[in-house]
């Protein structure tokens, strides 16, 4: 059997291998469980192909994306490996030539993709065709703690126990608890043996910037590089496609990308994107795992990313053959406002969406960092040797003060408001502003009500921001946004540690248009989890989520914030039928508990009706033993309630005619008064 030295330089054309290449080679070559997180970059797939060919039988190899797949088997090919790929995009030629190849033996890799593990089928398939490693690229996605979350990576773990064969698994990013998910599904929770590399990309130029203009700002940064391969990314599909017309307007050769897309047209782009020089996609995350090119000079994001994981994948596109890359990232509160929402609408459980709240604020950290951004970002994942000089921060450093009194009076009146509201009706208390929910809850009466008027509501909002970024403050899921303080809050608040804030960033909030939004900001979490509760029943329904209520609605809920189900009845789209259907659901969100009602009281929530029924039950309360107190029990139904409030007996007689004479001796009299202060 060759040496691996002697593959890699006959098969591959290297002379040597990469820093920390060549112990993960050698322990894959063993048969060693291995999960080995490297740079994008790195040379992650030789780590894999190349212990393929020193071992016997086939290595299948667990891929996300098609395009990836498809290059890594035809650069194997043009390198002289069998390797090939079942997918969903291949031809009835191709497909033919994989068969054939495995079974004459020849077959060293087969590429699939995590979806086709859910049929029995390739199950059988995979146990007749000696598979002796499985190789599971961009392992994050196994994790939900990840930002790629792929479900039928799940199934890695069962057919590993199936074959009873080693599993390797490469990724470029993943935090502490993204590695323990990945050790728990691919590896039953034994500790495989783990290759940490360093994160550090130097060639990778990292800038952020504030949005103004971004569409200006983005064509300015293409501009300085015409001529060069870059990307950018985008958080809607329909953004893709007006930058990059923008693009092409301005004398770039652009293309726009995304899910939506035409398979085919898809196709087109990337194999474009391969083989030209000079071109620019414009595209959503969906244009991301499957690029495989080396000389990606920029990458930029016309808005803020999921999370550091997702940022540092994406701009690890640029530079992968070790050349200088540029990057530029844009951010502003409606992108941060996005990203909240986003959270609060998945179905995950609180402590999962608290901790996506964390990410955030780590990413929000990087965006308004004080000093070098390298410094920061390898930080997060746990490096602390670092050297810069190739950030916009080491270039020309940020406006930074002593912002300790600003944050420890938003602190504070987090604190008198026991963690119960978000920023928006914070800052009203810390400006000044007798809006009626500051009334409402008595807190112009705080000693903190009016001590921020230093800054107006939009530079308040950056203060907030800073605070996140610095993780002193949360958004508490469960309090639909509410700002709750971290541990790192506590020495602030006492006067203990002091807090350094970007000058820059909050005298530029003070020039930006605030954005337009269907409820305001201190709302939007509650929106976000009125979304979620009309997801959950839309897709248990079967039906469109607006079949449930529409944005409107919702908005109206989130903003009115009704009590009860007759309060909910107001709200504008809650007719009868879908107040019962879906009232309680509604208010549990909105109030933590839906009231206990009686069926014949439900009927007739939000009617005048009902007003008149509560008012006959608190009568019938007080008369229930005589007028004295002193005679045996007696009371009507909900049903007799409900009739008498609705039926309106103008008379003893018609009273009788519901009630029965002894009922009518009792309450007529009183019933009857409520009924004509009612009218």
């Amino acid at each position: 059997m060759p040496a691996a030295a002697t593959v890699l330089s006959d098969v591959f054309g290297f002379e040597n291998f990469r820093p920390g290449q060549e112990e993960i080679v050698d322990a894959v070559t063993r048969g060693d469980n291995v999960l080995a997180i490297m740079p994008t970059g790195g040379g992650k797939s030789l780590c894999f192909q190349l212990p393929a060919l020193l071992r016997d039988g086939v290595t299948v190899v667990i891929s996300p994306l098609i395009a990836l797949m498809r290059d890594q088997v035809r650069a194997l090919r043009e390198s002289g490996v069998e390797a090939g790929a079942l997918t969903s995009g291949n031809t009835d030629e191709e497909t033919s030539q994989v068969w054939d190849a495995l079974g004459d033996g020849r077959l060293k890799l087969l590429y699939i993709a995590p979806e086709r593990l859910g049929s029995h089928a390739a199950l059988g398939m995979l146990r007749d065709i000696n598979v002796s490693l499985i190789a599971v690229d961009e392992a994050h996605c196994v994790s939900q703690w990840g930002h790629d979350f792929r479900p039928d990576y799940l199934r890695i773990g069962e057919l590993q126990r199936a074959l009873d064969v080693p599993v390797a698994a490469f990724t470029a990013t993943a935090d502490a608890e993204t590695r323990a998910e990945i050790v728990e599904r691919l590896f039953g929770g034994l500790a495989p043996q783990t290759f940490l590399h360093g994160f550090d990309r130097p060639n990778i130029h990292l800038a952020f910037a504030a949005k103004d203009n971004p569409r200006r700002q983005i064509l300015q940064f293409a501009a300085g590089r015409k001529g060069q391969s870059g990307i950018v990314y985008c958080g809607t599909r329909a953004k893709t496609e007006t930058l990059a017309k923008a693009l092409r307007e301005d004398g770039h050769s652009a293309l726009h990308y995304h899910g939506g897309m035409e398979a085919a047209d898809r196709r087109d782009t990337e194999v474009r994107f391969q083989q030209e020089d000079g071109l620019i996609v414009v595209a959503t995350v969906a244009f991301g795992m499957g690029v495989d090119k080396p000389d990606i000079r920029w990458v930029a994001h016309a808005d803020l990313p999921k999370s550091i994981e997702s940022y540092y994948q994406e701009i690890g596109r640029a530079g992968r053959d070790g050349g200088p890359a540029e990057t530029l990232t844009l951010f502003g509160p409606d992108d941060i406002r996005l990203r909240r929402s986003q959270i609060d609408e998945g179905l995950a459980p609180p402590e999962r969406r608290a901790a996506d709240h964390a990410r955030l604020n780590a990413l929000l950290g990087l965006a308004e960092a004080l000093r070098c951004r390298r410094e920061k970002l390898l930080a997060y994942f746990g490096e602390t040797e670092v050297t810069c000089g190739k950030c916009d921060l080491c270039d020309t450093p940020a406006d930074v003060f002593d912002g300790t009194e600003a944050v420890r009076k938003a602190l504070s009146a987090i604190l008198r408001t026991e963690e119960w509201f978000g920023s928006g009706h914070l800052i009203d208390i810390l400006l000044g502003n007798e809006t009626d929910r500051v009334r409402e809850r008595g807190h112009d009466s705080l000693p903190t009500f009016g001590v921020g008027k230093e800054y107006d509501k939009r530079q308040w909002q950056a203060v907030f921001r800073q605070m996140m970024g610095h993780d002193l403050v949360r958004p508490n899921p469960e309090r639909h946004g509410a700002l709750t303080m971290t541990d790192c809050a506590l020495p602030v608040l006492k006067g203990q540690q002091s807090v350094e804030l970007r000058r820059d960033t909050i005298k530029t909030a003070a020039r930006r248009p605030a954005v337009k939004t269907l409820v305001s900001e201190e709302n939007t979490p509650l929106m976000s989890a009125l979304k979620a509760k009309r997801r959950a029943l839309a897709e248990a329904a079967k039906v469109p989520a607006y079949i449930i209520f529409n944005d409107k609605t919702l908005a109206e809920m989130a903003e009115s914030r009704p009590a009860n189900l007759d309060q909910m009845a107001q709200v504008g789209g809650v007719g009868a039928k879908k107040l019962a259907t879906y009232g309680d659901a509604f208010l549990e969100v909105i109030n933590g508990a839906a009231d206990e009602m009686h069926p014949s009281r439900r009927k007739i929530a939000g009617h005048q009706s009902a007003s008149v029924y509560d008012q006959l039950l608190e009568v019938q309360s007080e008369l229930m033993r005589g007028p004295d107190g002193i005679d045996k029990p007696m009371s009507c139904s909900a049903s007799l309630l409900a009739k008498v409030a609705s039926s309106r007996p103008s008379d003893m007689t018609a009273m009788n005619r519901i009630l029965g004479e002894r009922r009518t001796e009792r309450f007529g009299d009183a019933f009857l008064d409520v009924l004509r202060h009612a009218d």
